[in-house]
């Protein structure tokens, strides 16, 4: 790899090339998009992109549902040098007033699911519509603009730490903050993960049941494909387990890009009972904690393999996981190979096996910082080693456990509680569909409360709580159990904590 590099020229354009221009990049609901016409639908936005005066290290924001638009205005902001960043298309005006005034963007890329919301932010910036609607001031065709264009672009190659992308934490601890990358970080990534974990393919077909805005899901199913040749599904509505059931069907992917939400979901469904999932070699999952209940019930009912693992925005994507053929249940795997992790306590001293601390984990593909933030990016960055603020514990084959955040462990009766072990215990229970456990002050003593959704209608506090004592040590029960209809969650799909009721 030359020090120049251009993100679309690797990962699109090499394979009209290569003579793999015909293969499928994309399937979508309208037909299967090739390499070749993904890289002419690229080029013609970069040039609208570049009319409107888009440069080198100018950002873009896409406000977009998923679908070939959505890749190709990721891929064409890539070609021409500037910085892609990309929001959810199920936020509030306030959110979008947050993401505008952050991002500051030389151009938005919107269509009709998010327009009218942003227009209620009040955004100032130039936006490319998508669709059809009565535009107003400052709001563009895409459309005309689009048939208008040119489809030759030549690509922009940027420096090594030339900023190319922005990924967006999830917001789980505070507002969203812009981890920075340069363009050559994706290919490292693939290297490590997806090449030599998940062994990526040429006849792959990938399914993500986050949307595209999400890291996570994006680089799964419309980045790393494409350094294969392979292709991934993108397909525009929320994603339901009645949804990706139809999907597999109609698709037959071989990886499904999961998180433990949707996995007890589709557990759940009635589908599950006669679904085939043959084609799936495996299913990956991140985001939040999958309990090792869960991990069996789908593969005793399934057949089918999950490649739990962890990764973050700040060291931009998987670096601890699962391995096809040696998944563990209840584990995280092993280091992904180009990362070295450390667990400390608070000291800063390694820690022994069996024993819970702080991950570290140093890598090249560790951002630079987060934007605008120099006290929280000294923190959290030494280098190309990033402070993930994890607990976790190794075993002496190297297969490491999640613990929780260590900013939500419970000091009860003074001994140090993860809400997670209790959350565990919880799901467990035929009557508990999700849980959260969280801590509440009674008399100046910290306890642990539980929000729980019910499995069954007739499941009551008591019989949790007696659960959990029959399976944890007796200070880890729940004082208090509350039940709700849905918990909380980010966009991007994690339980969003901070939103549980205090009381």
């Amino acid at each position: 790899m030359t020090n120049a590099f251009n993100l679309t020229d690797w990962f699109v354009d090499r394979h009209l090339r290569s003579g793999t221009g015909d293969h499928t990049a994309l399937y979508t609901e309208d037909g299967a998009i090739s390499y070749a016409e993904l890289s002419y639908t690229v080029n013609r936005i970069g040039n609208v992109l570049h009319d409107l005066g888009v440069r080198p290290g100018d950002r873009v924001l896409l406000a977009l549902r998923d679908g070939v638009q959505f890749v190709a205005s990721w891929y064409a902001t890539q070609k021409i040098g500037a910085v892609t960043a990309e929001v959810y298309t199920y936020l509030q005006a306030k959110d979008y007033a947050y993401y505008l005034r952050y991002t500051s963007p030389a151009v938005v890329i919107a269509d009709d699911s998010t327009l009218e919301v942003l227009r209620a932010a009040g955004n100032p910036h130039r936006t490319l519509v998508l669709g059809q609607a009565e535009l107003r001031d400052g709001e563009l065709p895409f459309r005309e603009l689009f048939a208008a264009a040119s489809t030759e672009l030549s690509p922009v190659f940027t420096a090594p730490g030339d900023p190319a992308i922005w990924k967006f934490t999830t917001g789980s601890t505070g507002s969203p903050k812009a981890c920075v990358h340069p363009a050559t970080t994706p290919l490292r990534s693939f290297e490590h993960y997806a090449r030599d974990v998940l062994g990526f393919r040429p006849d792959d077909i990938v399914l993500p049941v986050p949307k595209l805005f999400f890291g996570y899901a994006r680089d799964l199913a419309a980045l790393y494909p494409f350094g294969v040749g392979a292709g991934g599904i993108v397909f525009p509505g929320r994603s339901t387990a009645e949804v990706i059931y139809d999907l597999i069907e109609r698709y037959r992917p071989t990886i499904l890009v999961n998180v433990p939400t949707m996995i007890n979901a589709m557990l759940e469904h009635p589908r599950a009972a006669t679904a085939d999932l043959s084609s799936l070699r495996l299913c990956t999952s991140a985001g939040e904690a999958l309990p090792e209940a869960l991990h069996r019930r789908w593969r005793d009912r399934f057949g089918v393999e999950i490649l739990d693992g962890i990764g973050s925005s700040e060291a931009y994507h998987i670096y601890l996981s699962n391995r096809p053929g040696a998944a563990r249940p209840g584990t995280l795997g092993t280091a992904v190979p180009g990362y070295t992790l450390r667990l400390v306590d608070p000291a800063g001293d390694e820690v022994g096996d069996g024993e819970p601390g702080e991950l570290y984990v140093t890598g090249d593909t560790v951002a630079q910082e987060y934007y605008q933030e120099p006290a929280k990016s000294a923190e959290t960055f030494h280098g190309d080693t990033v402070r993930t603020g994890d607990l976790l514990s190794r075993d002496a084959e190297g297969y490491y456990r999640y613990h929780g955040r260590g900013d939500s462990m419970l000091k009860v009766g003074g001994v140090w509680v993860a809400p997670l072990e209790i959350e565990n215990c919880l799901i467990t229970h035929p009557g508990v569909l999700e849980c959260a456990v969280v801590g509440y002050y009674r008399d100046g003593l910290q306890l642990p409360r539980a929000w729980v959704v019910r499995g069954s209608a007739d499941v009551s506090a008591g019989e949790l709580t007696g659960y959990v004592r029959t399976h944890l040590a007796p200070h880890k029960y729940p004082r208090d159990i509350r039940f709700v209809d849905r918990l909380p969650k980010t966009a991007s799909g994690k339980l969003d904590r901070r939103q549980l009721p205090e009381d």
